[in-house]
């Protein structure tokens, strides 16, 4: 019998990285689960058959740890670890926000994908990462975000250009508005009132399990067949500053 398909998950411990995680398992793929939160990664690793990692792609010592587990053979990397914190303008931004955003959402993607590029190679595997709309426009409150997600962007569109001539897909998925269980709670510092109220008369805004159904969906696209971009929303929201709202 074959040897699974291995993938590896950063940021799995929540959200759209945890869903991913399951959703990947369930169409056959042995997944590493990375996150900071032991205790919750183990607890999914055990639940999906997977193996869990503690891993902060921000420090260099994780991310060789999670090169050690992964070997010499990755299948899939969907770069999900990053997250928004805090929605003030650039004249009141806490600039230490932005350097957090920074070190996780971009230096932390290109990490985690140095780190494993030899065993995708090996592989002829996928390169995925969870990038926003925010990335493709800014909004007001948003600039530290939106300037992170954008540099995911340029990130990954020139790593399409340096492999051109290397056998391993580079793709993007620029998700709108997603109600997932922690996004806005971290970006609102706890406050479980601004974080619903982002949602208020949304009929349906995304799950993190859209989300998940999209990165397998591309995952098992044949080798040949790269998605460059994917701008996935729901759809009442028709751009980052237009939505439809009920009541």
């Amino acid at each position: 019998m074959a040897d699974k398909r291995l993938a590896v998950v950063t940021g799995a411990s929540s959200g759209i990285g945890r869903a991913t995680a399951r959703r990947l398992a369930a169409d056959g793929f042995e997944v590493i689960c990375a996150a900071r939160r032991t205790e919750r990664i183990e607890e999914l690793a055990a639940q999906i058959g997977g193996r869990a990692v503690t891993c902060d792609v921000t420090e260099p010592e994780d991310i060789e740890r999670l090169a050690d587990e992964v070997g010499d053979r990755l299948d899939v990397l969907v770069a999900n670890a990053g997250g928004a914190i805090g929605t003030e303008h650039v004249a009141d931004a806490k600039l230490e926000e932005w350097r957090a955003m920074y070190d996780t959402n971009v230096i932390g993607v290109a990490a985690s994908i140095q780190a494993l590029l030899p065993a995708l190679k090996n592989a002829h595997g996928a390169i995925i990462t969870i990038g926003s709309v925010a990335g493709l426009v800014a909004y007001e409150g948003g600039a530290g975000y939106c300037g992170v997600k954008a540099a995911v962007r340029s990130l990954m569109m020139a790593l399409r250009l340096e492999l051109v001539d290397q056998p391993v897909r580079v793709c993007e998925i620029d998700p709108g508005m997603v109600k997932s269980d922690e996004f806005s709670l971290v970006r609102f510092h706890g406050d479980a009132t601004k974080a619903e109220a982002v949602y208020d008369g949304v009929e349906a805004p995304l799950s993190q399990d859209d989300i998940a159904d999209t990165v397998v969906w591309v995952a098992s696209l044949p080798e040949h067949v790269n998605i460059d971009q994917l701008v996935v929303r729901p759809r009442a929201q028709a751009a980052a500053h237009k939505v439809h709202r009920t009541g």
